[in-house]
């Protein structure tokens, strides 16, 4: 059976479900999240999408993305997508939210109203080949020229949430995050 996302109006509030594809084809607003892991040194990890994924294949973006279920709470779908996606199990703060919408390969829209989270991991990943082909941690300060040279490497939301929200919001979440340890 096909994974059902949650649809939303652009103030998050539910307006029903429909099949995962579905959604990303005719682009329809549904809650997402997106999280940033860093390390005690302030890097980010991040990871390389795998190939077998359904959109933005072979990408470059931040640590975990997903939908929660109907009926779960996003922030508990986080903590499940981490250590679903990178065998990570740590505490998770929510720091922002964003709503996009982007043409994605395949074909596909995402539309998303985006909660991100951010946490402290003490060790490193375990990733999941069927999610992830490749992680790294990397420095902020690397992010945008990394992005600058080869936007064509990282995923659109990645790309959004740093044009919009910027290196200093996500200095902000680090210490966030280190302040929770």
């Amino acid at each position: 059976m096909e994974e059902l996302l949650i649809l939303v109006d652009t103030h998050d509030r539910k307006r029903g479900y429909a099949p995962k594809m579905q959604v990303h084809q005719q682009g329809l607003l549904h809650r997402a999240f997106s999280i940033f892991i860093f390390d005690k040194n302030g890097r980010v990890l991040l990871q390389q999408r795998a190939s077998g994924k359904y959109h933005s294949q072979g990408l470059w973006t931040n640590t975990c993305c997903g939908h929660p279920r109907p009926g779960e709470r996003t922030l508990a779908a986080a903590k499940r997508r981490l250590q679903e996606e990178m065998g990570i199990t740590c505490p998770l703060q929510k720091v922002a939210t964003l709503l996009y919408r982007e043409q994605v390969s395949n074909q596909l829209i995402e539309h998303e109203y985006d909660h991100i989270f951010a946490g402290l991991c003490h060790t490193d990943p375990i990733a999941n080949p069927e999610e992830a082909s490749n992680w790294q941690w990397m420095a902020l300060a690397q992010i945008p020229p990394s992005i600058a040279a080869a936007p064509d490497t990282f995923s659109i939301w990645f790309r959004r949430i740093f044009e919009t929200l910027g290196p200093a919001d996500l200095k902000a979440w680090n210490e966030t995050a280190q302040a929770r340890d």
